[in-house]
C-alpha cells in the first residue's frame, strides 16, 4: 500500500512539474522580473541569498560540529 501511494504521488509530482514548466514564462513579459540593482552586479556572490545561505549554513555546521567534539573529548 505505501509503495503505490509513494509512486503515485513521485508521478503526480513529476506530471505537475512538467504542466507548471510548460507554462512558464518569461519574467519580463509578465512584468513580474525587475532589472538587477547596480550594488547586486557590483557583487553577485556576495548579495547572493543561496550563496550567503550556504555560508551561513556551513559556519553553524562547523561551529556544531566543533561543538560536539568538546563535548566528547574535553
Amino acid at each position: 500500500m505505501g509503495e503505490r501511494l509513494c509512486v503515485g504521488l513521485a508521478g503526480y509530482a513529476l506530471y505537475y512539474t512538467f504542466k507548471v514548466t510548460g507554462q512558464a514564462k518569461s519574467g519580463k513579459e509578465n512584468g513580474f522580473d525587475a532589472d538587477v540593482p547596480e550594488s547586486v552586479k557590483a557583487h553577485p556572490y556576495l548579495l547572493n541569498p543561496v550563496f550567503v545561505a550556504i555560508a551561513v549554513a556551513t559556519v553553524l555546521i562547523t561551529a556544531f560540529i566543533v561543538y560536539q567534539i568538546i563535548l566528547f573529548y574535553g
